[in-house]
């Protein structure tokens, strides 16, 4: 995975020496937001105006980061008002790009061969990592954003006046609540399987990876006596949590090194994981082939003979027996 610099492309990966051996993930930079007046949002400028049709979404079925912002599409309604492209599940010298694998169908709407041309398209003397979600206005032929966490909070209402829907995964009364957990479950699981897998130094490696399991156990806990995470209600903590658990097996237990437990050696969370994927339209946004072929051909450094495996077949339609 490399990064532009000033609008040049260079085919570097994280500098891991400079912080000995751990993985430091970078800030998203383009933080702008739709909102249903196009008013500014919490950051950013104004002028992105909740329109249908005005805005597309790519994504990679493989990243947990752009799965989120698949999955509030689905839940919200938006399918019909925001359309989304994918790209090839490998990510090697040139990044994300745009050839053609199942439901990689190219850049509709520039042709573009590198999701790095849509950030220089938007941004000629951009630096930085090129990054998965890219939600994109069609209009201003522009980034809106590229951090998931604010455009699945954009998802979530800002287009209510257009859909109809009234579901809120972001509810007002408890974002306090929300947020305190959401830190926790990124910190130590979301990015915590990434810095345990590209740890370069046992310390790094061994500092990421036993808080990792920590949390695991505090979840199974917490939903022994809970439905979701926040209690009965379905909130934007637990999409969240489930992109980074339905790879858990397939792709982070072994990959990643995450290996003390599997998640069904955890019986609340591997049936809160199957209870999740098995709400309305939630399967179709799971792609395990681009999942698994993604991981493991791409990091070089971890996998240097692009070997996928075979993997363990999970049911994740066996019943749940949640509620």
């Amino acid at each position: 995975m490399g990064l532009l610099v000033d609008g040049k492309w260079v085919d570097q990966w994280y500098d891991t020496k400079s912080s000995g051996g751990k993985f430091v993930r970078s800030a998203a930079q383009f933080r702008n937001w739709i909102t249903a007046d196009g008013s500014a949002g919490e950051s950013g400028k104004a002028g992105f105006k909740a329109e249908s049709g005005r805005y597309h979404l790519y994504v990679s079925m493989a990243c947990p980061w752009a799965h989120r912002t698949l999955i509030f599409r689905t839940l919200k309604g938006l399918t019909e008002h925001i359309d989304v492209s994918a790209v090839h599940p490998d990510m090697l010298d040139q990044g994300w790009t745009f050839e053609k694998d199942g439901v990689a169908q190219g850049d509709p709407l520039y042709g573009s061969k590198f999701s790095h041309n849509l950030y220089t398209r938007a941004d000629p003397t951009y630096s930085g990592r090129v990054t998965v979600p890219i939600l994109w206005d069609k209009e201003q032929e522009t980034i809106v954003s590229n951090e998931s966490s604010e455009i699945i909070r954009m998802f979530n209402s800002a287009f209510d006046g257009i859909t109809g829907s009234t579901d809120d995964y972001w509810p007002a009364e408890m974002r306090d609540a929300i947020e305190e957990v959401n830190a926790r479950i990124y910190d130590t699981l979301n990015n915590g399987v990434y810095k345990s897998g590209f740890a370069t130094t046992q310390a790094a490696y061994d500092a990421a990876v036993h808080p990792l399991f920590d949390t695991l156990d505090w979840l199974e806990t917490r939903l022994a006596n809970n439905r979701y995470l926040m209690g009965d209600r379905l909130t934007e903590a637990d999409w969240r949590l489930f992109t980074t658990l339905i790879r858990f097996d397939p792709v982070y237990h072994l990959h990643f090194k995450c290996n003390r437990k599997r998640l069904i050696d955890y019986p609340n969370l591997w049936a809160y994981t199957r209870e999740l994927y098995q709400m309305p339209g939630v399967a179709e946004t799971v792609d395990m082939g681009h999942i698994v072929r993604h991981y493991h051909y791409s990091h070089e450094s971890i996998n240097p003979h692009r070997i996928v495996p075979i993997n363990p077949v999970l049911d994740y339609l066996e019943p749940h027996g949640r509620g």
